[in-house]
C-alpha cells in the first residue's frame, strides 16, 4: 500500500512541477481531484482543452476538498461535464442507530435498551481502541516467541469489546480491577503501549518500573492484574465498600472468568456485597474455556449471572462492544442509585490459549476458533457496521490500521531496548510514603533498601 502511493505520488509531482508528494491516501486523493479527467460528450472541444492539468496551487498549502469541488464546479458548469473528487468529512453518517441482542436478565424487571446510538467520533474511537488491543496482543505474542518476554502470559485478543465497552460506559473516577488477563483494560485506563510492553519485557521504563510482569500492571484507579485465581473479587468489594463509605458516587468493577466463578470467595463477596448494598458490578468474562477445562466439564450451572442468586443479574454478549456498553451503563445506573451489586455475564472467546504455554487447540478444535472469528470478531462487526452505514471509509480504516501498527512497532522498539531496573531498586515501593528502610536479601549479609 505505501509503494503503490508512493509511485503515484511521485508520478503526480514530475507532471506539477511539485517536489513535496502526498504522505497519506487523504492527501494523495485530493491531489488526484485537481488533476482528473474532464469528458463532455457535448462539448468535445470544450473537453479537449480542459484535460491540460490547472496551475498546481503552492507546495506549502493544500486546499480542502470542499475548496476543490466547489472551484471545479465553477469553472465547469457545463451540461455532460463529471467530475471525480475525493470523499470529505461531510459525505459520512454522523450518527446512526443499531439493534443489539437483548440481554437475558435475573431478578430484574427492565433490561438494558434493544437498540443502541453509536457517532462516527464513538465508532472510531472504539475501533482504535479494540484494534490497538488486538495489535499490541499479537506484538507480544511475538515477543514471547522471541524469548524476549518471559514467565505468565496471558493475551486478551478477541476479547477486545468487553475492555472498549466497559471503559465507555464509565467514568475515569470509578474503579476497574481484574485477573490476570490484563493487558486490554491497561490500556483503556490509561496506560501507553510503550508502558505495558515494556513491563513485559522487564524494562525500567514498564508501568511498574519492569518488576510486575504481565500479571501486575497498575494505573490510577485501576488495581491490576491478579495472579491468584478470584481473589480480586472480595477486594473489589472492599473497593466499594470504600467508593459508599466516602460517598463518592462512583463505583467498582470487578472482573473474574468463569474459571474462578465456582470459587469460594466470590460468594462471600457476594453476601456481604448484598447486605451492605456495594455500589460493585461483579462481572464475569465467561469465554468458554478455563484452561483447558470448558464450562460445561467445569460447572454444573453455566448461567453465571444467576450465581448471586439474590443479587439481579444479566447475560450480556460479550463481542459486541455496543451490547456491553449498554449493559454497562445500566449495570452503572443500578449501583449509583443505591440498588446495591449487580451481576453481568460477558458471553466472550479468546483466540490464544489459555497462557503463552498453552497451544489452545488440545481442547478445542481449530474449526472452531476459526469460526469464531469469522462470524463473531468484536473488530470485524463494528467495522462492518460503520461501513455498511456509511460512517466511514476503507480507507480511514486502513489508515488507523497502519498508525497502530507502527506505535506498536515503535513501543515494542522502545521496550527491547529499555534498560533494566538496577538491583538496588528491587525493593523500592514496598510501602507508599514512608521513610527508608532496610530490607533483608536472600541471606543475612545481603542488604538491600526501599525508597517511596
Amino acid at each position: 500500500m505505501q509503494n503503490m502511493l508512493t509511485i503515484i505520488s511521485n508520478a503526480l509531482c514530475r507532471i506539477t512541477g511539485r517536489n513535496v508528494g502526498a504522505q497519506t491516501v487523504s492527501e494523495l486523493l485530493i491531489d488526484l481531484s485537481e488533476y482528473v479527467n474532464l469528458t463532455s460528450p457535448a462539448a468535445p472541444a470544450l473537453a479537449t482543452t480542459q484535460r491540460q492539468p490547472p496551475k498546481p496551487p503552492p507546495v506549502s498549502t493544500r486546499a480542502s476538498v470542499a475548496q476543490l469541488v466547489s472551484s471545479q464546479a465553477d469553472a465547469l458548469d457545463t451540461p455532460g461535464t463529471r467530475v471525480v473528487v475525493s470523499r470529505s468529512f461531510a459525505d459520512f453518517t454522523p450518527q446512526a442507530t443499531f439493534d443489539i441482542k437483548k440481554c437475558d436478565m435475573h431478578r430484574l424487571e427492565d433490561g438494558p435498551p434493544l437498540k443502541a446510538e453509536l457517532t462516527r467520533d464513538q465508532g472510531l474511537q472504539y475501533y482504535r481502541t479494540m484494534q490497538t488491543v488486538r495489535r499490541m496482543e499479537l506484538k507480544a505474542d511475538q515477543l514471547y516467541k522471541q524469548k524476549i518476554i518471559r514467565g505468565f502470559c496471558h493475551l486478551y485478543d478477541g476479547q477486545e469489546a468487553c475492555a472498549a465497552g466497559i471503559e465507555a460506559a464509565i467514568t475515569p473516577s470509578d474503579h476497574l480491577i481484574t485477573a490476570y488477563r490484563a493487558h486490554g483494560y491497561t490500556f483503556t485506563r490509561g496506560v501507553s503501549i510503550k508502558e505495558i510492553l515494556a513491563e513485559l519485557t522487564g524494562r525500567k521504563g514498564g508501568v511498574a518500573k519492569g518488576k510486575g510482569g504481565s500479571m501486575h500492571m497498575y494505573a490510577p484507579h485501576f488495581y491490576g492484574g491478579n495472579g491468584i485465581v478470584g481473589a480480586q473479587v472480595p477486594l473489589g468489594a472492599g473497593i466499594a465498600l470504600a467508593c459508599l463509605y466516602q460517598g463518592n458516587n462512583q463505583i467498582c468493577v470487578t472482573l473474574y472468568g468463569d474459571g474462578a466463578a465456582n470459587q469460594g470467595q466470590l460468594f462471600e463477596s457476594f453476601n456481604m456485597a448484598a447486605l451492605w448494598k456495594l455500589p460493585c458490578i461483579f462481572i464475569c468474562e465467561n469465554n468458554k474455556y478455563g484452561m483447558g477445562t470448558s464450562v460445561e466439564r467445569a460447572s454444573a450451572s453455566t448461567d453465571y449471572y444467576k450465581r448471586g442468586d439474590y443479587i439481579p443479574g444479566i447475560r450480556v454478549d460479550g463481542m459486541d462492544v455496543l451490547c456491553v456498553r449498554e449493559a454497562t451503563k445500566f449495570a452503572a445506573d443500578h449501583c449509583r442509585s443505591g440498588k446495591g451489586p449487580i451481576i453481568m455475564e460477558l458471553q466472550t472467546y479468546r483466540y490464544h490459549g489459555h497462557s503463552m504455554s498453552d497451544p489452545g487447540v488440545s481442547y478445542r478444535t481449530r474449526e472452531e476458533i476459526q469460526e469464531v472469528r469469522s462470524k463473531s470478531d468484536p473488530i470485524s462487526l463494528l467495522k462492518e457496521r460503520m461501513l455498511t452505514n456509511n460512517m466511514a471509509s476503507v480507507e480511514e480504516f486502513k489508515e488507523i490500521d497502519i498508525e497502530i501498527r507502527k506505535q506498536v512497532e515503535d513501543a515494542a522498539q522502545f521496550a527491547t531496548s529499555d534498560p533494566e531496573p538496577p538491583l538496588e531498586e528491587l525493593c523500592n515501593h514496598i510501602f507508599s510514603n514512608s521513610p527508608p528502610l532496610e530490607v533483608r536479601g536472600t541471606h543475612p549479609w545481603a542488604k538491600l533498601k526501599s525508597i517511596s
